[in-house]
């Protein structure tokens, strides 16, 4: 971005200095006036074509440069997307993996208690048998 001020002030002190130096080449030509005003008239009109043809060439220049940021921007965007989506996605897994084994384990665990308390009852009822 620097290197395009560089160039645009480089290009502006050189249409300047041309300009300058054309109206002062043709001020001390021996020439008539029609003659000597027909030449800055054309010494001006190439210096306006150039300076013309300069812009149009930066002009576009910056246009490519704000197209290619563009794209990278959205690249860079659809690029956190998905890495976000990703990783939401696999959260996602590992909760409901997690959020199975809690449920299996409390099952379990209540399975080992059912177990336990039958054997409980089944030991009281021995005993009471037995009495």
């Amino acid at each position: 971005m620097s290197e395009d001020r560089d160039y645009s002030s480089k290009l502006t002190y050189f249409l300047v200095g041309a300009g300058i130096g054309a109206v002062v080449a043709l001020l001390f030509a021996p020439k008539s006036g029609q003659e000597l005003r027909g030449d800055i008239k054309d010494a001006t009109r190439r210096s306006v074509d150039y300076a013309n043809d300069n812009v149009r060439a930066l002009s576009q220049k910056a246009g490519e440069i704000y197209a290619t940021g563009r794209e990278k921007a959205a690249d860079i965007y659809h690029t956190g997307r998905e890495k976000t989506h990703d990783i939401v996605e696999t959260g996602r897994e590992v909760i409901s993996e997690q959020k199975d084994r809690v449920a299996a384990a409390i099952e379990a665990g209540k399975r080992a208690y059912q177990e336990k308390k039958a054997e409980g009852r089944a030991a009281v009822a021995e005993t009471s048998e037995q009495s």
